[in-house]
């Protein structure tokens, strides 16, 4: 009895972080609750129950086993992690990994850094700005200052989210430096169309996958999930808006 109490603790961690990964990844709250079920079930541990929202995963199993409990603090987007923890369920599902093999799989994929370089982070974030200034019919001499606006927007928002941790105040910062650059570079004559180089700097902060999932989540029927990440989207947009609105009060 209790070695088969032991296991199916080992397979509530086992689901536990599965679940961690793909929340701290940006997966939606359905999707980590389908694959931790599905993990628990593969296993032959059925009955089981989980309640995940963005900062919490509760998960437990009918009979005495206890309730277990993760706090969320870190989230970021690595849509990678998502597919790799994906594919590992799958796998499970199929019987193709032991409960120790999967362990190690998920283990070495939560320590893992898969995020792409930060020199490319931020030449992406440039050439998408200059991008998104094309497609809101901007003209092709803003596209260079569009690439410099947003990518001095983008070196900002990591930098000051690095050295303060609250994550509204590095976007309004963000916003600030997007906005101080596109009026410097318009007065000096650098750049026509400060609306448009405004516009299409400020794409790379705008919170696209959190609405996206807000929405998703919703629809799925996970309210609080989706209402908390619908006012964190609200949030990162407000601290955008009010970026730009302070240096536009200047001008």
């Amino acid at each position: 009895m209790k070695n088969n109490e032991e296991r199916t603790i080992e397979i509530i961690e086992l689901c536990l972080l599965a679940g961690k990964i793909m929340l701290q990844s940006g997966a939606e709250t359905y999707r980590v609750e389908d694959t931790m079920s599905r993990i628990a079930t593969s296993f032959s541990v059925h009955g089981s129950h989980s309640y995940v929202t963005p900062t919490v995963i509760i998960f437990s199993v009918d009979g005495t086993v206890p309730t277990k409990l993760i706090r969320i603090s870190d989230r970021t987007t690595d849509l990678r992690k998502v597919t790799l923890v994906n594919g590992i369920s799958r796998r499970i599902s199929g019987g193709e990994l032991t409960l120790e093999e999967a362990f190690c799989e998920l283990r070495k994929i939560d320590l893992a850094n898969l995020a792409f370089p930060l020199w490319l982070q931020i030449v992406a974030a440039s050439i998408s700005s200059g991008c998104f200034l094309m497609m809101f019919s901007g003209i092709a001499s803003d596209f260079i200052p569009a690439m410099l606006t947003g990518g001095l927007g983008f070196i900002a928002l990591i930098y000051v989210h690095k050295l303060v941790e609250i994550k509204f105040f590095a976007e309004f910062l963000a916003s600030l430096v997007i906005g101080s650059t596109a009026l410097l570079l318009v007065n000096a004559g650098a750049g026509q169309e400060l609306d448009k180089i405004i516009i299409g700097s400020v794409m790379p902060l705008v919170p696209g996958l959190l609405i996206t999932n807000a929405v998703r989540d919703l629809m799925a029927g996970h309210l609080v999930s989706g209402l908390s990440k619908g006012a964190e989207a609200f949030l990162t947009a407000f601290a955008i808006g009010t970026g730009i609105a302070v240096v536009f009060s200047f001008y």
